[in-house]
């Protein structure tokens, strides 16, 4: 019998897109997809490279539960040339990819029935963290206008004294917003709750800089990883930096729900963070081009912006002038034009009446895309 937890998780809405868009292309159609949030670069050489070099070298054993001592001290390292703070080693667990990261977390700081509170809208998946980890999701609602950022009157409003953690995500999927200094030091001022900070879109910025959480307050937990910024996202490998006191309850609970993450893709990390700066800087400035252009078609074509996304590669647009149905929206616009987008309602009921644009894909692709979806609005409106 299936239990009452497992029962209670929501899908993700975007993977069942994907799998009709593979059904449409199995039967011959050519699908543009811009409902993936997955960089269409492949993995930089330098990275790669380090893989392979560490596998002829044999570098193929269990590490340490928290990883490769060489890969956390240059987290460490990174850390500090980006934003100036200065943690240790032993602050830090690498795993494969940010979601074991993330449900490790939870882990670690919630007892039965605490509450973690999120935004709507938000990524999808993160409620589902929470319940797996036992605890329970506080909402808190934002606002297109404001960039669906935080108020801290209404983190307020839902504080109890079973309140355990705050969720933020900089830059945002679904949204591109980056979080300002000032929006970062408010959540910080909740000193009694920590502040779980998803930054795995960090570096992904296209106008001024994206602050860390850490930069504010030492009772956070940053999850971060590879797959986005470095275009890794097979590799699985991500991490997460926690206050020191967890550092021996994060390395049990890794010890015995992943042993460690795999030895020669640490190694490949340690390229990433070392040597792919100009792949990097590259990749930026391509996604940049892309995200220009998709946001001036899809404002010429009816839809609201509210707020310039400046990170991440999404564009969440407000479509509720012709869509009362995302999911019925996103998924008609598939089957007559061929074109992948997500319902906003993935993301929340905050997010009813948005379609999400990914432009993770070439700029001759989203053109061809944008050209179908015009042909669609016009066809329906």
């Amino acid at each position: 019998m299936i239990s009452k937890r497992a029962s209670q998780f929501t899908s993700f809405i975007v993977m069942d897109v994907m799998a009709k868009a593979e059904e449409l292309e199995r039967k011959g159609e050519k699908v543009i997809h811009m409902e993936v949030g997955e960089p269409d670069f492949p993995t930089p050489k330098v990275i790669t490279r380090a893989a392979i070099d560490a596998l002829r070298n044999n570098k193929t054993r269990y590490t340490h539960a928290l990883g490769l001592l060489e890969l956390r001290q240059v987290i460490c390292d990174f850390y500090f040339k980006e934003y100036g703070v200065n943690i240790k080693p032993d602050q830090v667990l690498v795993s494969t990819g940010t979601s074991p990261a993330l449900l490790f977390a939870m882990l670690a700081i919630l007892d039965h029935g605490d509450e973690v509170i999120i935004s709507n809208p938000r990524y999808p998946c993160y409620q589902n963290f929470v319940l797996a980890a036992g605890g329970k999701v506080k909402e808190v609602k934002t606002y297109p206008e404001e960039g669906f950022q935080y108020r801290s009157k209404d983190i307020k409003k839902k504080l109890t004294p079973r309140t355990k953690a705050i969720l933020i995500n900089s830059p945002s999927n679904p949204t591109g917003i980056v979080m300002s200094k000032d929006q970062l030091q408010n959540i910080a001022q909740f000193d009694k709750q920590y502040i779980i900070s998803d930054e795995i879109y960090h570096g992904l910025v296209y106008k001024n800089r994206a602050h860390s959480i850490l930069e504010f307050t030492d009772k956070a937990f940053v999850i971060n990883g590879f797959s986005k910024l470095y275009a890794m996202t097979g590799w699985r490998l991500g991490y997460c930096i926690f206050p020191k006191k967890f550092s021996k309850v994060m390395q049990r609970i890794h010890q015995n729900f992943m042993i460690s993450a795999n030895g020669f893709i640490q190694w490949a990390g340690i390229a990433a963070l070392t040597k792919a700066q100009k792949d990097v800087a590259k990749m930026i400035r391509i996604y940049d081009e892309r995200r220009k252009y998709m946001l001036a078609r899809l404002t010429d074509m009816g839809f609201v912006i509210h707020v310039e996304p400046t990170g991440a590669f999404y564009v969440f647009a407000d479509a509720r002038h012709f869509c009362k149905n995302s999911y019925k929206e996103a998924f008609r616009i598939i089957e007559e034009v061929k074109v992948g987008v997500t319902p906003g309602i993935d993301f929340g009921s905050g997010g009813e009446g948005f379609l999400r644009f990914s432009y993770a894909n070439s700029l001759e692709n989203i053109k061809e895309g944008l050209n179908r979806l015009e042909r669609y609005l016009g066809k329906h409106k």
